[in-house]
């Protein structure tokens, strides 16, 4: 079964945003969409960061090897790795390409069936490219089918993307049952997620994940469902079929392991000069913490490794209120003039600034969220959405965000965003 030739951070956050966000309404819903997706490209393909823009913002902070997720549904269960996407397909250097090997779909396929407790496999597929290699299978150890994905590729050692990887994510935006991330005694760090498929819960589909990077950047990640595929198909059984135990043991399974560090480095954010903060005062919610009007208390945040990211809840004593922030670098040409057309507000020095009334999430009662998006002449874009409630995903506290639309805008232009401000 062919590799579909998609990037699957890109995926997931489709994915999410169709689970989770208000349908677009509007023209310029999909081109607020579009403009999220650009800034998380200048950043980084694969920052685990919350994006802000459309008609939902949806945040997958820490989310790791959460991005490299099997998807689909075919004559079995297909699996959307990276092995499509653009990093995948980077040229390797001479030297990495000459020492590599890459483990094939269908060896990938043997060693996971023979990695399995005893059971019944069927649907076995399986693919590489010169980077990385997938395979699924839908197991069925007697109490039910349950798909079962393994992929491998390799990150730079030490950076952003190994580190994000095994990251537990945040709770506001995510809902899952427990989340482990520990140092092995090798030096590989291993994050044991118990989640959901959708990421509200609300379809009962379980998805249970592994990821490890070991200590030379290999990435082994490990999914399961108590479904025979992740999406369109009925719940087979309550748990998926590995316990904690059992998903440790495969993720880390030597020849595994072996295989993952033997392939070529897939990093493209790891090789390129790191720009530096994209705010000049710290993280985000840092930033942000210092705006917010006096006598509103903050109850919650993000934490310092926010760059790109950010938000704080906000309690003025008539309900929780989610206030968050995305700032992108040079959104300029094109897309610009998309997002910020001619209806769009320009203040003096230049910065251009658009305010939008939207509904909040789908299927969450009462939900509304506010948002000021703002773009300087530099091309730095500054976007802040608050909501009636503490996170997106609960029902409304309140009738309208704690903060006007006035105080977002200030909040927006604040010169505290600009390296030069």
């Amino acid at each position: 079964m062919p590799v579909a030739d998609h990037d699957p951070f890109e995926e997931r956050l489709a994915d999410v945003l169709r689970d989770t966000g208000t349908a677009f309404a509007s023209d310029q819903q999909m081109l607020a969409a579009r403009g999220e997706a650009h800034g998380r490209r200048l950043r980084s393909r694969r920052r685990a960061a919350a994006v802000v823009g459309g008609a939902a913002a949806v945040a997958l902070v820490g989310l790791g090897g959460a991005l490299l997720l099997p998807g689909g549904q075919g004559d079995g269960v297909r699996q959307r790795s990276a092995a499509g996407s653009p990093a995948a397909r980077a040229a390797a250097t001479p030297t990495e390409t000459a020492a590599a090997t890459v483990m094939s779909g269908d060896e990938l396929v043997r060693t996971l069936e023979k990695l399995l407790p005893e059971g019944r496999i069927s649907n076995a597929d399986g693919g590489s490219t010169d980077r990385d290699s997938y395979a699924n299978v839908v197991y069925d150890d007697g109490g039910g089918e349950a798909a079962v994905a393994v992929s491998l590729r390799r990150v730079r050692p030490g950076s952003l993307e190994a580190r994000q990887t095994t990251q537990c994510p945040d709770k506001l935006f995510i809902v899952y049952d427990s989340c482990t991330s520990a140092k092995l005694s090798d030096g590989s760090v291993l994050m044991l997620l118990k989640g959901y498929e959708y990421p509200n819960s609300r379809s009962g589909t379980k998805r249970w994940t592994a990821d490890l990077i070991t200590s030379a950047g290999g990435h082994i990640g490990v999914q399961e469902w108590n479904s025979a595929a992740e999406k369109d198909s009925p719940v087979t059984r309550e748990q998926p079929p590995l316990d904690l135990r059992r998903l440790k043991a495969l993720a880390t399974a030597h020849e595994l392991r072996a295989a993952a560090d033997a392939l070529p480095l897939d990093d493209r954010s790891g090789a390129e000069p790191d720009p530096g903060p994209v705010t000049p005062g710290g993280s985000i919610s840092a930033v942000l913490s210092r705006l917010v009007p006096h006598g509103i208390r903050i109850v919650g945040k993000s934490g310092p490794d926010d760059d790109g990211f950010g938000y704080v809840v906000l309690d003025d004593g008539r309900g929780t209120s989610l206030v968050q922030v995305n700032v992108q670098l040079d959104t300029r040409g094109d897309l610009e003039d998309e997002l910020f057309g001619p209806d769009a507000e320009v203040l003096p020095d230049g910065t251009k600034v658009v305010t939008r009334r939207q509904p909040g999430e789908k299927g969450i009662p009462g939900i509304v969220r506010w948002s000021v998006d703002t773009i300087r002449p530099d091309g730095r874009r500054v976007v802040i959405s608050a909501f009636n409630s503490g996170a997106q995903n609960t029902p409304a506290t309140r009738q309208a965000p704690a903060l006007t639309m006035k105080q977002l805008e200030a909040i927006a232009t604040d010169p505290k965003w600009h390296p030069h401000g």
